[in-house]
């Protein structure tokens, strides 16, 4: 066992450009595992510099300053966030409201719903598991109560944290934009020498990384303006609401489209009940999110999806676990990452000894 794993070392590690990276790897990891609260902001900034890149390069192509073309690309991208969310966030809120307000009458449904269940259907149900469940039910909707006014209060604490958030994010997007180039050659100053094979994977993983962010962004965009295009056609209730929750839905790859399910589901059988605008309603998001799948991901990430299903399953539980947010949202890419690591480290095999 002790020899299978030297061998398998040697022939990994055995290159210094392969320790290099390993170690380059693993104090980003320890960097953001223990660190990345506190530098949260940056992370968000990057983010955003990543999505801003592409249209800064662009206007400089055509003869535009870079300072130029980074103040104008992040005053435009500032107006149009003050303009979605000024245009969305009131909207949202209402439709919060109501839907909270109408809680107790959907309880009220579907518990006379699920009452009536053992004398239709006689011998797959009985009345005192109903009532069972019917309880659990209640004991469920108070606690997400509970925890709802402990977030409302929790979220007044945060806003500190928010205003920080809006002057850092702004300055350091403008920073990262305007120095890219002297930033990479700091970054690379204090680097190791033997570095050409994190050089590799790096100048890969950056492409990806900046084509999976807009191809993202874009993927929030065109799901949730056709969901809303959809849920406003067929007449449903809180349909900006659950059109955003569709949209984001799409950050998490499988898990999102399977969760958000269940809230437009409910929505739509309590405002029609098991009638054809139901049906139709089941239908028309099936399809949303079939196009999605099977159109719309492999058009935007045509590099990423030639993982696996399950792989996928696995980065988003793996890094969400260790990251959060983060890991989920940048579940592909660290998944591509550790394949393209993978691939990178040497593999020679060892000449075997004639006997």
């Amino acid at each position: 066992m002790l020899d299978m794993i030297r061998r398998w070392y040697k022939r990994r590690f055995s290159d210094p450009e392969a320790v290099s990276l390993v170690l380059i790897l693993l104090f980003g990891f320890i960097t953001i595992y223990f660190f990345g609260y506190l530098i949260a902001p940056l992370l968000v900034a990057i983010v955003l510099a990543y999505l801003l890149e592409w249209p800064v390069s662009q206007l400089c192509r055509i003869g535009l300053p870079r300072t130029v073309s980074v103040v104008g690309v992040i005053l435009l991208f500032i107006s149009l966030m003050l303009l979605a969310i000024f245009g969305l966030v009131p909207t949202i809120w209402n439709q919060v409201g109501n839907l909270i307000n109408d809680v107790p009458n959907m309880y009220a449904g579907m518990q006379k719903f699920v009452v009536e269940i053992p004398k239709r259907y006689p011998d797959l149900a009985e009345i005192h598991l109903v009532e069972s469940v019917m309880t659990n039910l209640k004991n469920k909707v108070l606690m997400l109560g509970e925890n709802v006014v402990k977030g409302s209060l929790a979220s007044l604490v945060s806003l500190a944290a928010l205003a920080v958030y809006l002057i850092l994010v702004p300055l350091l997007v403008f920073f990262l934009l305007k120095d890219k180039e002297e930033m990479v050659g700091m970054a690379s100053g204090v680097l190791p020498r033997n570095r050409r094979l994190a050089n590799e994977v790096w100048v890969e993983m950056n492409q990806q990384i900046s084509n999976y962010i807009r191809g993202k962004v874009l993927e929030i965009l065109i799901v949730g303006s056709v969901s809303y295009i959809t849920f406003a056609i067929l007449d449903l209730r809180y349909s900006v609401l659950l059109a955003v929750l569709v949209g984001f839905s799409v950050l998490i790859p499988y898990i999102g489209a399977a969760a958000v399910t269940v809230p437009v589901a409910i929505v739509g059988l309590f405002q029609w009940g098991l009638t054809p605008p139901f049906y139709w309603l089941l239908l028309a998001y099936g399809i949303i999110q079939a196009l999605d799948g099977n159109v719309l991901v492999p058009v935007l990430f045509s590099e990423a999806v030639n993982l696996h299903p399950v792989a996928i399953i696995v980065a988003v539980l793996v890094f969400g676990g260790l990251w959060g947010f983060w890991g989920v949202f940048f579940a592909i890419p660290l998944a591509t990452l550790v394949k393209a690591v993978w691939n990178a480290l040497p593999s020679h095999e060892e000449p075997r000894t004639s006997t």
